[in-house]
């Protein structure tokens, strides 16, 4: 009796004592056990069979096969407690039973959508950022994901280019606060939790400065340029510590970005020390071949090793071509155990060796597929996201009472374009999501009437539907436009190089114009369209992006004066597609424009001012604000002290509302030219009306580091101009000067 209490004994402090193993323990004997092929298997990621997001060449009784022998360490594009579940027990019966990790683009929202996240970045809103992730986070996890590819902290400074609806904008500091608040959302309290998901920060990097606006094409700009606008977000993200990064597809400066060793080695995995682990865009260590940089799969797995790519997506060259690369002794083993060891750390740190079924709960997915209050913070988003351009003679809001209104446009009964691009599609989408036409009809009068014609398509010549939508305007009150580009116009692929209105939709509002009716024009896009005959002619101007599940809802809660519209442009908007790349913050010359009357031996265009149609921080409000009292707390500072400044800002209006109060600066002179403005903070702030506050901001020689042409990182005393204000060209001036 005593030996089997002994034993018992001694088995229990032999389970605590692997129970108490660090996960780094665990992934070591863990690797110890496996072969070369599982430990590339890992490194291996497949797309699911029904729904794929880049070009696809997976043989799925293959896959499958694969899953079994322990080769794929995770599949993309499964979803659903069910789905995930089936894959995983295939997981199960391999040799060692490692788990499946589970991917999915959740972008903006999973089964409750949100605004394109170009058009969340225009409500300037950290916290619903944060909670729309957290929604997001919840809701995908109950379908049984683990991995978002989210977010996308790319800085993008040109329209043409699809992918700017999926970011944040052109402004760096905006970009990092955002995407900080993304990964907060997503991650929760911590991976392992029921309700988190990995995260995903990519591109890896510049993608968003591509040659042309042009998806995927080359980017070619000095070290500097990269430090200082396109990589701080991603340090700020592995600071934060966001699971994993995704590389891109852009070379930079002649290297594919899938195998650059100074941006994956030296800096992510060097001097930042990150510890998660870099996944491959779809399809990217292969498509080195084309790119020029590799002469077959064997050399493109060779130089994506060894640049830093640790899980390749769907390039089928890391299973075929590692293991001959290693036993050849052409790749480090070393470097195989680094990559399969992050990938592992991962799947402990999410709880998958405990329990890989976790997350595959038919009972968590049946609470989240329809969740009343992800709906109604849906729709307050939404509405939070939206930005006034133009209102003049105050037509918004409109009253509820008014007698007749037409709703005009291609996009007016749409239900699943309101997801925008990059979101999940479910069976029953036509039935839930919000068309503009009901939630206008469920905010209107009884006794009012709602007119609606198309008036023409989206993107064709037929003007057939014209005649049918004049006389509905003549019959109105007032007319709501309602227009745009296509929801799939804009994201991955989907470049443009005249991003006006497509087809004859400017014609139509033209025609209507023409009725002498008061018309409000909306705007549904994923990018910054050029409008310019709109602009000028029409009265009343919504920017309405794609805004998801609620979208009807929350654009009527606008008209109607429900909600004050409140957003602010996080990208300028050009007034033709030759002034692109247009954004706030660029350099200075020797010869600047000075107004734009006056072009001659400037830097200028000879036919066009330089300044954007819509600058960068405008938008909107049914109330008026009133910036005064600017105060600074000395106009001469010395080393490390701190600048407090304060600004009150009254609502002089008559409906209550937020402002965002954007803080720039500009530093004169330096060793290396600096922007003419730079955003340094900004803070969103509910005023009463009739009611005044104090808004207060801090700068500090932290704020004022740039990097110079040695890529020293560091500040320098001088003169400096601090400017609060409404948007980047509506400012108060002061200035100080800053001792070092």
């Amino acid at each position: 009796m005593k030996r089997v209490y002994f034993l018992l004994v001694f088995s229990a402090i032999g389970m605590n004592t692997y129970a108490q193993k660090t996960i780094d323990q665990k992934v070591t004997e863990l690797l110890s056990k496996m072969t070369l092929e599982e430990k590339v298997g890992q490194m291996v990621q497949y797309s699911g069979f029904e729904y794929a997001t880049g070009p696809q060449q997976s043989n799925s009784a293959a896959v499958l096969e694969e899953i079994k022998k322990g080769k794929v360490g995770s599949m993309l594009n499964v979803a659903g407690s069910g789905e995930t579940k089936a894959f995983q027990k295939l997981a199960m019966q391999s040799r060692l039973k490692i788990p499946l990790l589970f991917g999915q683009d959740v972008i903006h929202g999973y089964r409750t959508t949100f605004p394109v996240n170009l058009g969340q970045a225009a409500s300037w809103d950290l916290d619903m950022i944060e909670k729309s992730e957290r929604i997001a986070a919840t809701e995908a996890s109950a379908y049984g994901i683990h991995w978002t590819f989210a977010p996308m902290v790319d800085i993008a400074r040109d329209p043409r280019w699809g992918r700017v609806m999926e970011g944040s904008g052109e402004d760096t500091y905006l970009g990092t606060k955002i995407g900080l608040a993304r990964i907060k959302g997503f991650q929760g309290k911590g991976l392992g939790s029921l309700d988190a998901v990995m995260a995903c920060a990519k591109h890896f990097a510049a993608y968003g400065a591509a040659v042309g606006g042009r998806d995927y094409n080359a980017v070619d700009m000095s070290l500097r340029q990269l430090h200082e606008t396109y990589l701080p977000p991603f340090k700020a993200a592995a600071e934060a510590g966001v699971a994993t990064f995704m590389n891109s597809f852009n070379d930079i400066n002649g290297i594919p970005a899938t195998a650059h060793q100074y941006i994956q080695r030296n800096l992510l995995k060097g001097s930042w020390n990150y510890k998660g682990f870099v996944v491959s865009d779809w399809g990217s260590i292969g498509e080195m071949i084309p790119h020029g940089y590799a002469k077959d799969g064997g050399e493109a797995a060779e130089k994506a090793i060894l640049g830093g790519s640790d899980m390749d997506m769907e390039s089928r060259v890391y299973m075929t071509e590692l293991p001959k690369l290693v036993k050849e002794g052409t790749v480090d083993i070393k470097l195989v155990d680094d990559a399969a060891g992050r990938i592992l750390t991962k799947k402990f740190e999410m709880g998958l060796f405990d329990d890989p079924y976790r997350f595959s709960n038919e009972k968590r997915q049946k609470e989240q597929t329809d969740n009343k209050k992800n709906r109604e913070f849906g729709r307050e988003f939404g509405s939070k996201s939206i930005v006034l351009l133009k209102n003049q003679q105050h037509i918004l809001p409109l009253s509820k009472s008014v007698k007749t209104v037409a709703l005009i446009g291609p996009f007016g009964k749409e239900t699943v374009a309101n997801h925008g691009f990059w979101s999940i599609a479910f069976k029953d989408d036509t039935q839930r999501i919000v068309s503009q036409f009901d939630g206008i009809r469920n905010q209107l009068d009884k006794n009012s009437t709602l007119l609606y014609a198309k008036g023409c398509n989206v993107d064709d010549q037929d003007r057939s539907m014209f005649a049918e939508a004049v006389e509905t305007a003549k019959k109105a009150d007032v007319v709501i436009m309602t227009l745009g580009e296509g929801h799939a116009m804009s994201g991955e692929a989907k470049s443009r190089s005249n991003i006006g209105f497509s087809g004859v939709q400017e014609d139509l509002l033209k025609e209507i114009a023409k009725t002498g009716k008061p018309v409000i024009l909306m705007i549904n896009a994923g990018r910054p369209l050029i409008f310019n005959w709109a602009s000028d002619h029409i009265p009343a101007i919504m920017y309405t992006w794609w805004l998801g599940t609620e979208a009807g809802n929350s654009i009527a809660d606008i008209l109607f004066g429900t909600m004050n519209p409140s957003g602010k442009l996080p990208m300028s908007f050009p007034r033709t597609e030759g002034q692109i790349p247009v954004y706030y913050n660029h350099y200075n010359t020797g010869r600047p424009a000075k107004n734009n009357t006056d072009r001659n031996y400037v830097s200028a265009y000879i036919d066009l001012d330089n300044d954007p149609k819509y600058p960068f921080g405008y938008g909107l409000s049914y109330t008026d604000f009133q910036y005064s009292d600017m105060v600074l707390s000395s106009a001469s500072l010395t080393g490390n002290e701190t600048l407090n400044i304060s600004v009150t800002v009254s609502n002089t209006g008559k409906y209550d509302g937020e402002e965002v109060i954007q803080l720039y600066i500009r530093d004169l002179f330096g060793k290396v030219v600096r922007p003419v403005k730079e955003l340094k903070g900004f803070q969103k702030v509910f005023i009463k009306k009739g009611e005044n506050k104090q808004v207060h901001f801090r700068l500090t020689p932290e704020d004022l580091k740039f990097f110079d042409d040695t890529l020293n990182f560091d500040w320098e005393g001088g003169e400096f101009d601090i400017m609060v204000g409404t948007s980047s060209q509506n400012v108060q001036t002061k200035r100080i000067n800053w001792v070092k």
